[in-house]
Protein backbone atom coordinates (compact mmCIF):
# COMPACT_ATOMS: atom_id res chain seq x y z
CA UNK A 1 0.00 0.00 0.00
CA UNK A 2 1.42 3.02 -0.85
CA UNK A 3 2.36 5.71 2.00
CA UNK A 4 1.08 8.61 2.34
CA UNK A 5 2.91 12.04 4.15
CA UNK A 6 -0.03 14.62 5.24
CA UNK A 7 0.68 17.78 7.07
CA UNK A 8 -1.17 19.86 9.10
CA UNK A 9 -4.37 21.42 7.06
CA UNK A 10 -4.08 24.72 5.24
CA UNK A 11 -4.85 27.76 6.74
CA UNK A 12 -7.34 29.43 4.52
CA UNK A 13 -8.30 33.62 5.12
CA UNK A 14 -11.68 34.75 6.46
CA UNK A 15 -12.18 33.00 9.65
CA UNK A 16 -15.63 34.57 9.95
CA UNK A 17 -17.31 33.82 6.46
CA UNK A 18 -15.60 30.47 6.84
CA UNK A 19 -16.99 29.38 10.23
CA UNK A 20 -20.41 30.61 9.20
CA UNK A 21 -21.24 28.69 5.75
CA UNK A 22 -22.26 25.47 6.07
CA UNK A 23 -21.60 25.07 1.93
CA UNK A 24 -18.37 27.21 1.92
CA UNK A 25 -15.46 25.41 -0.89
CA UNK A 26 -12.98 24.89 1.83
CA UNK A 27 -12.57 21.27 3.60
CA UNK A 28 -13.52 21.53 7.14
CA UNK A 29 -12.06 18.81 9.72
CA UNK A 30 -15.09 16.14 8.91
CA UNK A 31 -14.63 16.77 5.07
CA UNK A 32 -10.84 15.61 5.29
CA UNK A 33 -12.02 12.48 7.73
CA UNK A 34 -14.94 11.45 5.45
CA UNK A 35 -13.42 12.44 2.05
CA UNK A 36 -10.93 10.05 2.56
CA UNK A 37 -14.03 7.22 2.43
CA UNK A 38 -15.59 8.73 -0.49
CA UNK A 39 -12.23 9.74 -2.68
CA UNK A 40 -11.77 7.84 -5.92
CA UNK A 41 -9.06 5.75 -6.40
CA UNK A 42 -9.18 5.81 -10.25
CA UNK A 43 -9.27 8.45 -12.82
CA UNK A 44 -12.27 5.94 -13.98
CA UNK A 45 -13.94 6.35 -10.64
CA UNK A 46 -13.93 10.24 -11.18
CA UNK A 47 -16.91 11.57 -12.07
CA UNK A 48 -16.88 15.08 -14.34
CA UNK A 49 -14.23 17.07 -15.62
CA UNK A 50 -14.19 14.48 -18.79
CA UNK A 51 -11.71 16.87 -20.87
CA UNK A 52 -9.62 16.94 -17.90
CA UNK A 53 -9.77 13.05 -16.95
CA UNK A 54 -9.32 12.52 -20.58
CA UNK A 55 -6.28 14.61 -21.08
CA UNK A 56 -4.70 13.22 -17.41
CA UNK A 57 -5.47 9.67 -19.04
CA UNK A 58 -3.61 10.60 -21.77
CA UNK A 59 -0.40 11.94 -19.84
CA UNK A 60 -0.40 9.31 -17.37
CA UNK A 61 -0.19 6.09 -19.94
CA UNK A 62 2.50 7.85 -21.50
CA UNK A 63 4.84 8.74 -18.95
CA UNK A 64 4.16 5.12 -17.74
CA UNK A 65 5.17 4.02 -21.10
CA UNK A 66 8.55 5.93 -21.06
CA UNK A 67 8.86 4.96 -17.66
CA UNK A 68 9.41 8.20 -16.09
CA UNK A 69 7.77 10.48 -13.51
CA UNK A 70 4.74 12.24 -14.55
CA UNK A 71 5.34 16.07 -15.82
CA UNK A 72 4.61 18.96 -12.98
CA UNK A 73 0.94 19.51 -13.15
CA UNK A 74 -0.99 22.27 -11.90
CA UNK A 75 -4.64 22.16 -11.32
CA UNK A 76 -7.00 25.55 -10.97
CA UNK A 77 -10.27 26.36 -10.22
CA UNK A 78 -12.47 27.14 -7.37
CA UNK A 79 -12.69 24.89 -4.23
CA UNK A 80 -14.10 21.42 -4.24
CA UNK A 81 -14.08 20.61 -7.27
CA UNK A 82 -11.52 17.55 -7.28
CA UNK A 83 -8.23 19.44 -7.35
CA UNK A 84 -7.05 17.44 -4.34
CA UNK A 85 -8.84 14.08 -5.07
CA UNK A 86 -7.20 13.85 -8.43
CA UNK A 87 -3.50 14.87 -6.97
CA UNK A 88 -3.89 11.18 -5.11
CA UNK A 89 -5.88 9.64 -8.19
CA UNK A 90 -2.21 10.61 -9.83
CA UNK A 91 -0.13 8.94 -6.97
CA UNK A 92 -2.33 6.19 -7.11
CA UNK A 93 -2.14 5.27 -10.98
CA UNK A 94 1.82 6.22 -11.15
CA UNK A 95 1.93 4.03 -8.34
CA UNK A 96 3.83 6.69 -6.58
CA UNK A 97 3.98 8.29 -2.84
CA UNK A 98 2.19 11.46 -2.38
CA UNK A 99 3.37 14.19 0.02
CA UNK A 100 0.94 16.78 1.30
CA UNK A 101 1.23 20.28 2.33
CA UNK A 102 0.24 23.27 1.18
CA UNK A 103 1.76 27.05 0.53
CA UNK A 104 1.36 28.79 3.81
CA UNK A 105 2.36 25.97 5.96
CA UNK A 106 5.85 26.36 3.79
CA UNK A 107 6.79 29.30 5.72
CA UNK A 108 10.80 29.44 5.42
CA UNK A 109 13.04 27.49 2.65
CA UNK A 110 14.01 25.36 5.08
CA UNK A 111 10.98 23.81 5.16
CA UNK A 112 10.83 23.36 1.37
CA UNK A 113 14.26 21.86 1.81
CA UNK A 114 13.37 18.83 3.98
CA UNK A 115 10.45 17.85 1.88
CA UNK A 116 11.97 18.20 -1.24
CA UNK A 117 15.32 16.14 0.29
CA UNK A 118 13.23 13.74 1.59
CA UNK A 119 11.22 12.65 -1.93
CA UNK A 120 12.17 9.61 -3.51
CA UNK A 121 12.19 8.57 -7.61
CA UNK A 122 8.68 9.71 -8.90
CA UNK A 123 7.06 10.59 -5.95
CA UNK A 124 4.73 12.99 -5.79
CA UNK A 125 4.29 16.45 -4.22
CA UNK A 126 0.82 18.08 -3.91
CA UNK A 127 0.97 21.61 -2.80
CA UNK A 128 -2.98 23.05 -2.08
CA UNK A 129 -2.52 26.78 -2.60
CA UNK A 130 0.53 27.23 -4.29
CA UNK A 131 -0.15 30.88 -4.86
CA UNK A 132 0.44 31.78 -1.24
CA UNK A 133 3.88 30.69 -1.49
CA UNK A 134 6.32 33.29 -0.06
CA UNK A 135 8.96 34.90 -2.54
CA UNK A 136 11.60 33.26 -1.08
CA UNK A 137 10.33 30.05 -0.88
CA UNK A 138 9.28 30.17 -4.73
CA UNK A 139 12.59 31.17 -6.18
CA UNK A 140 13.81 27.75 -4.23
CA UNK A 141 11.19 25.98 -6.25
CA UNK A 142 13.02 27.09 -9.81
CA UNK A 143 15.56 24.89 -9.68
CA UNK A 144 14.34 22.13 -7.94
CA UNK A 145 11.16 21.86 -10.78
CA UNK A 146 13.60 22.15 -13.46
CA UNK A 147 17.17 20.73 -12.95
CA UNK A 148 15.58 18.36 -9.96
CA UNK A 149 18.53 20.57 -7.49
CA UNK A 150 18.52 22.73 -5.21
CA UNK A 151 21.04 25.06 -3.56
CA UNK A 152 21.67 26.29 0.14
CA UNK A 153 23.47 29.04 1.34
CA UNK A 154 24.92 28.47 4.74
CA UNK A 155 25.93 31.75 6.89
CA UNK A 156 26.30 34.93 5.80
CA UNK A 157 28.68 37.29 4.60
CA UNK A 158 32.17 36.58 4.19
CA UNK A 159 31.44 32.56 5.58
CA UNK A 160 28.45 32.13 3.41
CA UNK A 161 29.00 29.02 1.80
CA UNK A 162 26.34 27.32 -0.86
CA UNK A 163 25.44 24.00 -0.82
CA UNK A 164 24.02 22.12 -3.55
CA UNK A 165 21.62 19.30 -3.01
CA UNK A 166 20.77 16.52 -5.94
CA UNK A 167 16.98 15.23 -6.06
CA UNK A 168 15.18 12.79 -6.89
CA UNK A 169 13.25 13.56 -9.84
CA UNK A 170 9.92 14.18 -8.86
CA UNK A 171 6.45 15.48 -9.85
CA UNK A 172 5.05 18.81 -8.07
CA UNK A 173 1.29 19.25 -8.63
CA UNK A 174 0.25 22.39 -7.40
CA UNK A 175 -3.27 23.56 -7.16
CA UNK A 176 -4.54 26.77 -7.15
CA UNK A 177 -7.88 28.96 -6.61
CA UNK A 178 -6.25 32.37 -8.00
CA UNK A 179 -4.15 31.23 -10.92
CA UNK A 180 -3.96 34.87 -12.19
CA UNK A 181 -1.77 35.18 -9.06
CA UNK A 182 1.04 32.77 -9.94
CA UNK A 183 4.13 34.32 -10.86
CA UNK A 184 5.34 33.27 -14.14
CA UNK A 185 8.47 31.99 -13.60
CA UNK A 186 6.68 29.42 -11.73
CA UNK A 187 3.59 29.12 -13.91
CA UNK A 188 5.84 28.35 -16.98
CA UNK A 189 8.22 25.23 -15.28
CA UNK A 190 4.52 23.58 -14.86
CA UNK A 191 4.26 21.28 -18.43
CA UNK A 192 0.54 20.41 -17.40
CA UNK A 193 -2.07 22.69 -16.78
CA UNK A 194 -6.03 22.03 -16.04
CA UNK A 195 -8.32 24.24 -15.01
CA UNK A 196 -11.38 22.38 -13.34
CA UNK A 197 -14.95 24.33 -13.77
CA UNK A 198 -18.54 23.93 -11.58
CA UNK A 199 -20.22 20.53 -12.01
CA UNK A 200 -23.54 19.99 -13.93
CA UNK A 201 -25.92 18.66 -11.84
CA UNK A 202 -26.29 15.44 -14.21
CA UNK A 203 -22.65 14.73 -12.60
CA UNK A 204 -23.44 15.76 -8.82
CA UNK A 205 -26.04 13.59 -8.66
CA UNK A 206 -23.75 10.72 -9.67
CA UNK A 207 -21.37 11.62 -7.06
CA UNK A 208 -24.38 12.19 -4.43
CA UNK A 209 -25.28 8.30 -5.57
CA UNK A 210 -22.49 7.18 -5.41
CA UNK A 211 -21.33 8.77 -1.67
CA UNK A 212 -24.63 7.51 -0.64
CA UNK A 213 -23.91 4.04 -1.33
CA UNK A 214 -20.31 4.23 0.15
CA UNK A 215 -22.49 5.80 3.21
CA UNK A 216 -26.02 3.64 3.09
CA UNK A 217 -27.73 6.04 3.12
CA UNK A 218 -31.32 4.99 1.60
CA UNK A 219 -32.24 8.20 -0.56
CA UNK A 220 -35.58 8.97 -3.48
CA UNK A 221 -34.02 9.85 -6.81
CA UNK A 222 -35.94 13.33 -6.52
CA UNK A 223 -33.84 13.92 -2.88
CA UNK A 224 -30.59 13.44 -4.88
CA UNK A 225 -31.33 16.06 -8.18
CA UNK A 226 -32.43 18.51 -5.49
CA UNK A 227 -29.17 17.78 -3.18
CA UNK A 228 -27.23 18.36 -6.38
CA UNK A 229 -29.53 21.30 -8.03
CA UNK A 230 -28.24 23.65 -4.50
CA UNK A 231 -24.69 22.23 -3.96
CA UNK A 232 -23.26 25.12 -5.52
CA UNK A 233 -21.93 22.60 -8.91
CA UNK A 234 -19.57 21.57 -5.75
CA UNK A 235 -18.99 17.53 -5.13
CA UNK A 236 -17.72 19.20 -1.95
CA UNK A 237 -20.64 20.58 -1.39
CA UNK A 238 -22.63 17.89 -2.54
CA UNK A 239 -21.37 15.68 0.09
CA UNK A 240 -21.46 18.09 2.96
CA UNK A 241 -25.18 18.70 2.17
CA UNK A 242 -25.76 14.94 1.91
CA UNK A 243 -24.44 14.45 5.76
CA UNK A 244 -26.52 17.66 6.78
CA UNK A 245 -29.82 15.80 5.41
CA UNK A 246 -29.19 12.28 6.43
CA UNK A 247 -28.85 13.74 10.26
CA UNK A 248 -32.15 15.37 9.43
CA UNK A 249 -33.74 12.58 8.30
CA UNK A 250 -32.54 10.70 11.04
CA UNK A 251 -33.58 12.85 13.79
CA UNK A 252 -37.15 14.05 12.27
CA UNK A 253 -38.14 11.52 9.88
CA UNK A 254 -37.69 7.62 9.63
CA UNK A 255 -34.07 8.00 8.27
CA UNK A 256 -34.35 7.43 4.32
CA UNK A 257 -33.93 10.73 2.76
CA UNK A 258 -37.04 11.64 0.58
CA UNK A 259 -37.87 15.21 -1.31
CA UNK A 260 -39.89 16.40 1.84
CA UNK A 261 -36.51 15.71 4.39
CA UNK A 262 -34.37 17.61 1.63
CA UNK A 263 -35.89 20.62 1.43
CA UNK A 264 -37.03 20.79 5.38
CA UNK A 265 -33.12 20.47 6.17
CA UNK A 266 -31.85 22.98 3.36
CA UNK A 267 -34.62 25.94 4.45
CA UNK A 268 -33.22 24.98 8.45
CA UNK A 269 -29.70 25.74 7.46
CA UNK A 270 -31.16 28.68 5.62
CA UNK A 271 -30.33 27.18 2.19
CA UNK A 272 -32.54 28.74 -1.21
CA UNK A 273 -34.09 27.24 -3.71
CA UNK A 274 -30.81 28.39 -5.65
CA UNK A 275 -28.13 27.20 -3.52
CA UNK A 276 -27.47 30.78 -1.85
CA UNK A 277 -26.80 30.51 1.97
CA UNK A 278 -27.08 33.19 4.90
CA UNK A 279 -23.74 34.68 3.93
CA UNK A 280 -24.69 34.88 0.09
CA UNK A 281 -27.32 37.05 0.66
CA UNK A 282 -25.64 38.98 3.05
CA UNK A 283 -23.20 39.79 0.33
CA UNK A 284 -25.72 40.91 -1.80
CA UNK A 285 -27.65 42.69 0.62
CA UNK A 286 -24.53 44.45 1.54
CA UNK A 287 -24.06 45.52 -2.44
CA UNK A 288 -27.83 46.65 -2.70
CA UNK A 289 -27.87 48.91 0.69
CA UNK A 290 -24.95 49.72 0.86
CA UNK A 291 -24.28 50.84 -2.46
CA UNK A 292 -27.03 50.62 -4.21
CA UNK A 293 -26.54 47.84 -6.32
CA UNK A 294 -22.71 48.70 -7.50
CA UNK A 295 -20.51 49.18 -8.77
CA UNK A 296 -18.55 48.43 -5.60
CA UNK A 297 -14.93 47.53 -5.05
CA UNK A 298 -14.09 44.36 -3.29
CA UNK A 299 -12.40 45.94 -0.54
CA UNK A 300 -15.33 48.40 0.03
CA UNK A 301 -17.28 45.41 0.40
CA UNK A 302 -15.39 43.27 2.26
CA UNK A 303 -14.75 46.17 4.78
CA UNK A 304 -18.17 46.56 4.84
CA UNK A 305 -19.14 42.95 5.82
CA UNK A 306 -15.72 43.36 8.32
CA UNK A 307 -14.19 40.51 6.00
CA UNK A 308 -10.96 39.68 4.21
CA UNK A 309 -11.45 40.26 0.36
CA UNK A 310 -9.81 37.15 -0.40
CA UNK A 311 -12.74 35.35 1.50
CA UNK A 312 -14.91 36.67 -0.72
CA UNK A 313 -13.39 36.20 -3.89
CA UNK A 314 -12.77 32.36 -3.28
CA UNK A 315 -15.62 31.31 -1.18
CA UNK A 316 -18.77 33.77 -2.15
CA UNK A 317 -18.25 35.23 -5.65
CA UNK A 318 -17.77 32.35 -7.90
CA UNK A 319 -21.01 30.81 -7.71
CA UNK A 320 -22.41 34.30 -7.78
CA UNK A 321 -20.97 35.12 -10.94
CA UNK A 322 -21.95 31.65 -12.56
CA UNK A 323 -25.53 32.32 -11.26
CA UNK A 324 -25.19 35.31 -13.02
CA UNK A 325 -26.61 37.28 -9.72
CA UNK A 326 -23.35 39.29 -10.02
CA UNK A 327 -21.14 41.00 -12.01
CA UNK A 328 -17.98 42.32 -12.85
CA UNK A 329 -17.26 45.76 -14.02
CA UNK A 330 -13.91 48.14 -14.76
CA UNK A 331 -15.70 49.85 -11.69
CA UNK A 332 -16.36 47.05 -9.67
CA UNK A 333 -18.70 44.92 -8.50
CA UNK A 334 -23.00 45.08 -9.29
CA UNK A 335 -26.03 43.22 -9.03
CA UNK A 336 -27.58 42.06 -11.78
CA UNK A 337 -31.30 41.93 -12.96
CA UNK A 338 -31.74 38.54 -11.86
CA UNK A 339 -29.98 39.36 -8.03
CA UNK A 340 -32.79 41.94 -7.91
CA UNK A 341 -35.80 39.33 -8.87
CA UNK A 342 -34.33 36.71 -7.06
CA UNK A 343 -33.85 38.77 -3.40
CA UNK A 344 -37.23 41.54 -3.98
CA UNK A 345 -35.16 44.14 -4.31
CA UNK A 346 -36.61 47.69 -5.38
CA UNK A 347 -33.93 49.43 -8.12
CA UNK A 348 -33.18 52.53 -5.71
CA UNK A 349 -31.80 54.61 -9.20
CA UNK A 350 -36.14 54.33 -10.43
CA UNK A 351 -36.98 55.11 -7.18
CA UNK A 352 -35.10 58.21 -7.23
CA UNK A 353 -36.09 58.83 -11.30
CA UNK A 354 -40.00 58.67 -9.63
CA UNK A 355 -39.29 61.36 -7.42
CA UNK A 356 -37.84 63.43 -9.84
CA UNK A 357 -40.54 63.82 -11.97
Amino acid sequence: MNKKKIDEPSTTPGVALGREKLIAGQETEEDIILNISLRPLRLKEFVGQKNVVENLKISLEAAKKRREPLEHVLLSGPPGLGKTSLAHIIAHEMRSRITTTSGPSIARAGDLVGILTNLGEGDILFIDEIHRLSSTVEEYMYPAMENFEIDVIMDKGPYAKTYKFNLKRFTLIGATTRAGLLTAPLRSRFGIFHHLDFYEVEDLVKVITRSAKILKIEMDRDASDEIARCARGSPRVANRLLRRVRDWAQVKKDGRISMEAVKESLKSHGIDSLGLDNVDRKVLSTLYESFKGGPAGIESIASTLNEEPDTIVDIVEPFLLKLGLLKRTPRGRELTDKAYAHMGFVRKDKEVQKEMF
